[in-house]
């Protein structure tokens, strides 16, 4: 059985359950820019939650609805894979 490793210098990290819409997974490796939530903090849908950098592009991800950020599992600088949980909606 083969063991997924994570991008070099990244800690392992729990990975988005697919189908679990709480769940805002990264999109690709890289590493976060910055962090524009916290945990408790009410966000409206299109807002800016965090931005990764990948090879010298930045990619912004922003809430795809309205909610309350249960936890934030990243913090700027964290070199993070594809698939990683970065934070979770209540």
């Amino acid at each position: 059985m083969s063991r997924l490793r994570p991008a070099s210098g990244a800690a392992a990290r729990r990975k988005a359950e697919e189908n679990n819409p709480a769940h805002v997974a990264a999109p690709m490796p890289g590493v976060v820019s910055t962090l524009a939530v916290a945990a408790g903090q009410e966000v409206k849908a299109g807002d800016v939650l965090l931005s990764i950098e990948a090879i010298k592009m930045e990619t912004a991800l922003h809430a795809d609805r309205d909610g309350k950020i249960a936890e934030v599992l990243v913090k700027t600088g964290d070199q993070i894979d594809a698939k990683d949980l970065l934070l979770s909606f209540e």
